[in-house]
């Protein structure tokens, strides 16, 4: 611990400021890897429809890629501890509202409110951590225990929740938020101090109405396409996401102050990042949610085992974050980058040899070796994002990292998830929309039941084998575009 200590009263603050801001980082990762885990007991208790269950799982990633990039500005003008320690209070009231819901509609509800708290939590602490180590080598390293405590929280978090579902009804998974955000609220006014940077200029509402209202619509027309099939409305909702995107972007260009510095896009390095922190996001949500279902509606294990399974690879995902640093330094950058990618693309392949019967080899497997390529995605992208900026433009960096992560988060439930729920609707009996709503029907016969655990077992294969391709293609096109040597 001495190379991490620096001389003085403000190298102490420093390190007390990042301990007081990472239980809200574990806080995030574990509801997000909680809630997968939970989704079986979710959708016995409230039965949503396919579309309502993929909402539940998504709509906080869609509030908070929505709205991260303009608090990430919001926080570096006004104020990031002030914002932080209000999205805390948001965040926890969502948690409880969400803790009770009596019905998919309210569930849905809540966790669009706590997505409104949660964009404002990894942006503005990413920032104010950045802003405590103006030292780049120390700021590196805090920024890789910040992203191997989003890690940890993974680990922790399907194993907190396995002991507590196999007590309590699914609500105790969002009420475990509520005293971690107490004590945040405590702890921040003494551990931390305001930081902003001298940047003036409005908040621009139009691209932040844009980008909110394009992510909404163009999802939510994928979502009931693979739900429903294609209607006029779905394809009208489409088509005006898609103009209020390319709006967004446009108008990013023409605005003196704009969310988006798309100029940092310019940079080879910065952009493979950034797509970096996207694509292994899309996969792993996906992965996660599927597996999960998987291991306890297909294979019959209850909540707790399938959280011990899940625990190597998480185990390994943070062990890679907390060391990304060093790999970084013993096979550079560039190879980091493009390795990231082939262990993703290999681990999630692995998933293809699971079948009806067996397939618990095969998940550890494939979580250990794409925890690996998950763990050096974490930590890059944000250590990229905020040191390719000046200090004054860090919360508005940081939240390009983190809107590539949330976003990938959330459109990998909606793109692939979406994908695997029409596979299910093509492959399956056809009594309900999917697996788990199909299995609680009354009076179903052994057989369609295999058939519907078949189904659901191909979707995954089919989800997995595209993402495993694309990842590899990606892979190689990182390893022809970047330059040999990275700075």
């Amino acid at each position: 611990m001495t190379d991490m200590t620096l001389p003085g009263t403000e190298s102490r603050n420093a390190w007390l400021g990042l301990l007081a801001v990472l239980p809200l980082v574990l806080l995030v990762a574990m509801d997000g890897s909680i809630l997968y885990l939970a989704m079986p007991h979710v959708t016995s208790a409230l039965t949503p429809t396919a579309d309502q269950a993929l909402w539940i799982l998504d709509i906080y990633g869609f509030v908070v890629g929505s709205l991260l990039i303009a608090f990430g500005n919001i926080g570096d003008r006004y104020g990031r501890l002030k914002l932080i320690m209000t999205g805390a209070v948001i965040f926890g009231a969502g948690s409880l509202a969400a803790a009770w819901s009596h019905s998919p509609l309210m569930l849905i509800a809540a966790r669009a409110l706590m997505g409104l708290g949660g964009a404002t939590l990894l942006p503005a602490g990413l920032a104010i951590v950045s802003a405590l180590f103006p030292d780049p080598r120390l700021r590196a390293r805090a920024i890789g225990i910040f992203a191997a405590t989003f890690a940890a929280g993974f680990a922790v978090g399907p194993l907190i929740g396995g002991m507590l579902l196999r007590q309590f009804e699914w609500g105790v998974v969002f009420l475990i938020n509520v005293p971690v955000v107490l004590a945040f609220l405590l702890a921040a006014p003494i551990l931390l101090r305001e930081v902003r940077s001298t940047t003036r200029g409005r908040i621009d509402l139009p691209s932040l109405l844009l980008s909110f209202l394009g992510i909404l619509l163009f999802t939510w027309s994928l979502k009931t396409a693979a739900a429903e099939g294609l209607s006029a409305a779905q394809s009208a909702g489409g088509l005006v996401g898609i103009v209020a995107l390319t709006a967004f972007l446009r108008r990013q260009t023409r605005i003196d102050h704009p969310l988006v510095d798309l100029g940092l896009f310019r940079d080879r390095v910065f952009s493979i990042a950034i797509l970096t922190g996207f694509l292994s996001l899309v996969v792993w949500s996906a992965a996660s949610f599927l597996s999960g279902m998987y291991l306890q509606s297909v294979l019959g294990f209850d909540v707790f085992t399938t959280a011990l399974l899940t625990l190597p690879g998480a185990v390994v995902l943070t062990m890679t974050c907390v060391g990304t640093a060093r790999i970084v330094e013993w096979i550079g950058r560039k190879a980091a980058l493009v390795a990231t990618y082939l262990l993703i693309s290999a681990g999630v392949s692995m998933l293809l040899f699971t079948s009806t019967e067996a397939g618990v080899v095969a998940f550890i497997a494939s979580t250990i070796v794409a925890g690996i390529g998950y763990g050096l995605s974490f930590s890059l992208v944000a250590e990229v994002a905020v040191s390719a900026v000046p200090a004054e433009r860090a919360g508005a960096a940081g939240s390009l990292a983190e809107t590539s992560n949330e976003l990938g988060n959330a459109l990998g439930i909606t793109l692939l998830g979406s994908l695997a729920a029409l596979s299910f609707r093509l492959l399956g009996p056809g009594v309900a929309g999917t697996l788990d709503e199909t299995l609680d029907h009354a009076g179903i016969t052994p057989q369609v039941a295999e058939q519907a655990r078949e189904a659901f077992v191909a979707g995954m294969h089919i989800v997995v084998g595209v993402s495993g391709l694309l990842t590899l293609v990606a892979g190689i096109v990182a390893w022809l575009w970047l330059p040999r040597t990275l700075p």
